[in-house]
């Protein structure tokens, strides 16, 4: 990411903990309580939903048997917004360098072309997903926040939507085009119009992407966003004898 620099302004190197530093956990606890599953302190989203569990920023080994009781033994869990050290017995299964970036210059505005998404529309969402591979969108992520989408000849060929909502930020996600409608500069219309009602409603967008993505994120770049800071998409497979009465 030649030419990029860590947005110190948001809250990233500071002491005092800040939403978008366990952003799962802040939406959880947040914006998205409605949807959040308990066990102790360990939240997630319903299955059908999204994939993303919550530890808290500080876990404890409690915590983690809540995790272990949750997910089931030999469940494969992704780990959000925790670099904290694994426990003994858990495997470690997925490590990917990822970045967060922030809207500090986006010119938001909305697209006349651009439709809102509803969940008669997930069918195909689903098969736009399944094509092009933006990361998880599940039968009801829908309602998760506002999905805009493209269509050509009535057929949707490109979209994009609100995953995570901690206070006071939304996260831009599910960032699609068709293979065949590629060049045409329909995913920056759709981030640019998905970031125009998250500011009407007083919020800044943000949004994560792996560090290998390196066209997603000259993209971002061009569009106004910047690297707030670098973090890591984990996952780890519970101990098979873990578990919490």
């Amino acid at each position: 990411m030649t030419g990029t620099q860590t947005y110190e302004g948001l809250g990233a190197g500071n002491s005092a903990p800040h939403p978008l530093d366990n952003p799962a956990y802040a939406s959880l606890t947040g914006p998205h309580a409605r949807f959040a599953e308990r066990r102790g302190r360990v939240l997630r989203y319903p299955l059908d939903v999204s994939p993303w569990l919550a530890l808290p920023d500080d876990p404890d080994p409690g915590d983690w048997e809540d995790l272990a009781a949750f997910a089931g033994p030999d469940a494969e869990v992704p780990l959000p917004g925790t670099t904290r050290e694994l426990p003994d017995g858990w495997e470690l299964t997925q490590d990917v360098p990822g970045v967060q970036l922030v809207d500090v210059r986006v010119d938001a505005a909305h697209d006349p072309e651009a439709v809102r998404l509803t969940p008669a529309d997930v069918p195909e969402m689903l098969d736009l997903v399944a094509r092009t591979r933006p990361g998880p969108f599940l039968p009801r992520t829908i309602e998760l926040g506002t999905y805009l989408g493209i269509r050509r000849g009535g057929v949707l060929v490109a979209m994009a939507g609100e995953r995570l909502h901690p206070p006071g930020w939304t996260e831009i996600s599910a960032v699609c085009t068709d293979a065949g409608q590629r060049g045409q500069g329909l995913a920056g219309r759709l981030v640019r119009a998905v970031a125009a009602g998250i500011r009407e409603r007083g919020e800044t967008p943000f949004l994560h992407t792996g560090e290998g993505n390196t066209t997603a994120i000259r993209l971002y770049e061009s569009l106004g966003f910047e690297l707030r800071r670098r973090t890591r998409f984990r996952a780890a497979r519970v101990p098979e004898l873990v578990a919490r009465v």
